[in-house]
């Protein structure tokens, strides 16, 4: 075979591949459809199920049997995916009207997730299958072929109403997001019958039907102003907070009860609520919380804070507010494909392009009607023009040969052939002109059709089959009168299916939480080696400041108002509030550093310095493994952001020491190689926090900077060098910039 080789620009390719693979992620993945508000594997997954006959009075199917027979026929891309789409589907807490009925464990709303394939079980619901799948033996809509060209899928539902409002829809694309919050099935509804009798409404008009979104798990829409212009854009913010009951308590105390959490809340996000209310009472943001507890169970949420007696209830609410999920952010962004691409749409082109989509299945729907209705009145005009003459027909059928040739006399009256018993029958018979359908019908009646009763009874469908045929017509004819069938299909859905809206909306004022002023005071940090930080009080340090010293990497007094600054090896100053470090008893553990600050992925903390506001007082010694050195002004690091950095260093360099200047004289610089080098600090320059700095000691080629000593004039300092007692006060003092004197042991 002779090898073919095309060349081509990369880059073309590169670029032709990621388009046609971002088009498919947004076509035919991750964004609903307009006309069904569904996502492909959610169509594919729900005409698979009535496919299987898996409805809503019939028994259960295992689950893994749906999503093996989806993917096997329609959805090639991973059972996983298949699987997920179905147990949301069947997550009343996710969706305003669940589509599956599920039986077993499809997760709960705390985050749970759900059973595996094997062991659940799941039908359609009645909704589902009057209302999504009902008309597809219609021709209602078209049908494409499948992945392999198998088998038949649609290409779209026929859904009855906007369910791309009614359940909303999330999913993200190459580039882009849809998200669209659910709402109420009988106000979507009105809302598509007002637009149907006036389509030139605005959406401020539809939004007197639409109050605005309908979250499963209630809660209070906060914004109501607000919704205007996100229905008309298709973009914009929605506010949602939890539902909070006061209650009176044991002894005097208060309940706060959460009966109702905003819709972004559900799944992980509840555990984390809890966790958030109670660091709020560890980093004594509020000392009003006596217990919490998560009461949830299948009847609803139901989360109970008890307070202390004197607490002020409305400000510890609103400090829930405002510092928990209990009020969130729902961003909306109405993006659907729409014509085959994607479109952001309003409150008004969503319903608009439903109602068109339902006209155009109900056109197809009649149209097919109507076809089968004529063909049964030609049938039965037949039948009782056979009735009438049903002599002669059997005349016909006794004198004729064969099948044929009685078929030939009673479409084309040929009466060649066939015997008659008079010359009077033969003419009649030469008279006949059926069609090839009537003359079927006619060969294929059965004796009993001949009876009165069953000649009345055919007479009877013939005329209801004529009233069928003129109100099709006039159906397909008269836009109203299609309209007005749409309605009363709408207004059907909504007498069985709609229910009572479940979140509140209304302009409520904005949370104002007063903070206590937290009493100044001096406490005490602690951070032991394996980072855990924590405050206590001077008298209880005093009590254990021995115990406190030794078993603690860095220990110093500051202001409970303050910061606490953390310098690392790789030259970055992380802070963090003391108030956000735990304050109590000695032998407390306390919580990681990198919970409460920045301090990420850095090798190890230099040092932890005293509060931030001091340290303007001061000024900053900062020591390098290269042995780079410079004097900083403390107030270059009295800034808002949690994390600065502190110095500027050279590659492959990093922060060996650093120290705050108050009563200190010299330094001794000592590498790893045992050379030492005193010299005064006076010798050390001032630079900025984006500066090197200067050399403060010469090294070899692969000697490095190891520690750093500060002397204070008047006091004696001895270290042990490598068991080897050296008193750095007796060290001769020499010039910054020198080799130093190596320490032979």
């Amino acid at each position: 075979m002779e090898e073919k080789i095309i060349k081509t620009e990369y880059s073309e390719v590169m670029q032709k591949s990621f388009i046609d693979y971002a088009m498919s992620v947004i076509i035919a993945r991750a964004l609903p459809d307009a006309r069904d508000g569904l996502k492909p594997v959610q169509r594919r997954v729900l005409y698979d199920m009535h496919e299987l006959g898996i409805k809503y009075d019939k028994p259960y199917r295992k689950s893994a049997r749906i999503v093996g027979d989806t993917m096997g026929k329609y959805h090639p891309h991973g059972d996983s995916s298949i699987y997920d789409a179905l147990v949301v589907m069947t997550q009343d807490f996710k969706k305003g009207l669940p589509l599956i009925d599920g039986h077993g464990n499809f997760g709960n709303i705390e985050g749970d997730g759900a059973a595996a394939m094997r062991y659940t079980e799941a039908r359609l619901e009645k909704i589902t299958q009057d209302s999504f799948l009902a008309d597809l033996d219609k021709d209602v809509v078209d049908f494409i072929p499948n992945f392999d060209e198998t088998e038949k899928e649609p290409s779209v539902l026929p859904v009855k109403f906007p369910n791309l409002l009614v359940n909303g829809s999330e999913g993200i694309a190459v580039g882009m997001a849809t998200s669209i919050p659910p709402h109420n099935l009988g106000e979507v509804i009105d809302a598509v019958k007002a637009y149907m009798l006036d389509e030139s409404i605005t959406v401020e008009g539809l939004m007197k039907y639409i109050k605005g979104p309908d979250f499963p798990t209630g809660g209070i829409v906060i914004n109501k102003d607000e919704l205007l212009e996100i229905y008309e854009t298709g973009v914009g913010k929605i506010k949602v907070r939890g539902k909070v009951d006061i209650e009176k308590g044991k002894g005097g105390k208060t309940n706060v009860v959460i009966s109702e959490i905003p819709y972004p809340m559900i799944g992980l996000n509840i555990s984390k609520f809890l966790t958030d209310v109670a660091a709020l009472s560890e980093t004594k943001k509020t000392q009003d919380i006596v217990d919490i507890s998560n009461q949830s169970s299948k009847e609803g949420i139901r989360i109970v804070i008890e307070l202390r007696r004197d607490a002020d209830v409305d400000n510890f609410v609103n400090m829930l507010y405002k510092k928990t999920r209990l009020e969130d952010t729902f961003g909306v962004n109405m993006l659907a494909i729409a014509d085959g691409r994607p479109e952001i749409m309003s409150l008004k082109q969503i319903i608009q392009y439903n109602v068109d989509f339902q006209f155009q299945v109900a056109t197809r729907k009649y149209t097919t009607l109507l076809e089968k209705e004529r063909e049964k009145k030609e049938i039965q005009e037949g039948l009782i023009k056979a009735c009438n003459v049903i002599d002669l027909v059997i005349e016909i059928l006794r004198g004729s040969k064969d099948r044929n040739m009685a078929k030939a006399c009673l479409v084309e009256g040929k009466v060649d052939g066939i015997k008659f018993r008079s010359k009077e029958s033969k003419i009649m018979a030469a008279q006949l002109r059926f069609t090839e359908k009537q003359a079927n019908a006619i060969l294929e009646m059965r004796l009993y059709k001949l009876i009165g009763l069953e000649l009345e009874a055919l007479i009877n469908e013939h005329e209801e089959t004529m009233a069928n045929i003129y109100r099709y017509e006039d159906i397909l004819d008269r836009r109203d009168s299609m309209a007005q069938v749409i309605i009363n299909e709408l207004e059907q859905i909504r007498q069985e299916f709609a229910v009572p809206r479940k979140t509140v909306v209304e302009n409520a004022a904005e949370a104002v939480y007063i903070e206590k002023k937290v009493e100044e005071m001096e406490v005490v940090f602690l951070m032991d080696r394996f980072g855990y930080a924590r405050t206590i009080d001077m008298t209880t340090y005093e009590r254990n400041k021995e115990a406190a010293d030794a078993e603690n990497r860095f220990v110093f007094v500051c202001k409970n108002t303050g910061k606490v600054c953390l310098f690392t090896n790789t030259g970055q100053l992380h802070t963090m509030k003391v108030t956000d470090i735990p304050f109590g008893k000695f032998r407390d553990k306390g919580i990681p550093v990198d919970n409460i600050s920045n301090f990420d992925g850095e090798k190890e903390i230099v040092v932890a310095a005293e509060s931030q506001t001091s340290l303007n007082l001061y000024r900053m010694i900062f020591v390098t493994r290269q042995a780079m050195m410079k004097v900083v002004d403390g107030g270059e690091f009295d800034v808002a952001k949690r994390t600065v950095a502190a110095t500027k260093l050279a590659e492959n360099d990093e922060v060996v020491s650093v120290a705050v200047m108050k009563e200190q004289k010299q330094v001794v610089l000592q590498s790893a190689d045992g050379y030492f080098l005193k010299f005064s600090i006076d010798e050390i320059p001032d630079k900025k926090k984006n500066a090197i700095g200067v050399r403060g000691m010469k090294l070899g080629t692969k000697d490095y900077v190891e520690n750093v000593y500060y002397l204070q004039s008047g006091t004696e300092q001895v270290i042990n060098y490598k068991e080897k007692p050296v008193d750095l006060h007796k060290m001769k003092a020499a010039k910054r910039d020198g080799k130093g004197t190596k320490i032979r042991i």
